[in-house]
């Protein structure tokens, strides 16, 4: 068995990714509380794993032109003497920088190509989606003599929200002339391509009903979203945030809602993470489905295409329009349903 000192745990995807993966420090420190944490990403997802009390120090991946750079990410690794790293979802490329590295332990995948390059091997298939994203990642710690199953509602991912995010928060509140003292529940139509969604027009029905409750909607999205997320604004209780958010600003708006509806994004994520009550759609596609990447939270109502289909593709249910048979009616049934309960609770 090893036992890891100085451990990387390389991460370089997209926000869901990263989030779905911060499990993985607190399970290796304390298991091995005198090991150094060090957690590997891209600058852009950098908030979430910023203060986080599991992990020591952070790298960012050095790109350009989105591509890493090879020589000064070997560079940068091979100073921090690192023991032991954990591709946790590589590409040939981080696989080779971090075979560059001649760090002594590398553990990843046995099922690519390029495993090679991994001193310790996980032979999982990932594309079945047997398991969850964030169990395939736990069963890497396996070769430190980690075998956790986590459940639902029994996993933190720490993610913190900065006094410096939430000052923004409020400022695009002032700026908007948003009535801080209503709820706001955040509709985030877009899903960067990640996963077949929900379509615009359903989406567009759901902010309808939505306004029906004593809520402000604000849609969020990026900045090549900003035309998707404007078809949504209804009256001046809609507000289009997209582009407007820094991740860490983002972070903070989440945190103050009531409720997150979206797609299979990774915002989806940010939003469980922070507990709150989380609304999400997906197609029955293996690589992107629920079972693999819903939210990790108890607190969620997900929604598939209640059409029967077997070993559904990408290209079939685009064809067979499969996300246009979810019914907007149950879900805004459920939403105002849960509204009440919120309501109820005292939860805003």
């Amino acid at each position: 068995m090893i036992r890891p000192e100085n451990i990387l745990l390389v991460r370089t995807d997209r926000i869901g990714d990263v989030i779905l993966s911060l499990p993985l420090a607190e399970a290796i420190k304390k298991e091995f509380p005198e090991c150094k944490i060090t957690f590997l990403v891209k600058s852009y997802t950098l908030d979430l794993v910023n203060a986080h009390p599991f992990i020591d120090e952070v790298l960012t991946l050095d790109e350009k032109d989105n591509t890493p750079t090879i020589f000064s990410n070997v560079k940068k690794i091979k100073s921090k003497n690192f023991d032991s790293c954990i591709i946790v979802y590589p590409t040939f490329r981080i696989a080779f920088i971090l075979f560059l590295t001649h760090i002594k332990n590398r553990i990843g995948t046995g099922y690519r190509s390029y495993s090679f390059f991994f001193t310790k091997k996980i032979y999982e298939h990932r594309k079945y989606a047997e398991l969850h994203e964030l169990q395939y990642n736990m069963n890497l710690l396996k070769v430190f003599g980690i075998e956790k199953q986590i459940a639902l509602g029994e996993v933190d991912f720490y993610i913190q929200i900065s006094e410096a995010a939430k000052k923004e928060v409020q400022q695009f509140f002032l700026e908007n002339e948003i009535d801080g003292s209503r709820p706001f529940i955040i509709v985030h139509p877009g899903s960067g391509g990640s996963a077949v969604d929900l379509p615009i027009a359903k989406m567009k029905e759901l902010v309808r009903n939505l306004l029906n409750l004593n809520v402000t909607v604000l849609i969020t999205g990026s900045k090549s979203e900003k035309e998707i997320c404007q078809a949504l604004v209804l009256n001046e209780n809609t507000i289009n945030a997209a582009g407007r958010f820094s991740l860490s600003t983002l972070i903070a708006l989440i945190d103050g809602s009531l409720m997150f509806i979206s797609n299979s994004t990774g915002p989806l994520h940010i939003a469980a993470a922070l507990k709150k009550y989380v609304i999400g759609f997906y197609p029955k596609i293996n690589a992107c489905s629920v079972r693999r990447w819903g939210p990790f939270t108890k607190k969620k109502t997900i929604y598939e295409p209640p059409i029967d289909c077997n070993n559904c593709t990408r290209k079939q249910c685009e064809q067979l329009h499969c996300m246009e048979t979810i019914s907007v009616d149950e879900v805004f049934a459920n939403i105002k349903k849960n509204y009440m309960l919120l309501q109820k609770n005292g939860d805003f």
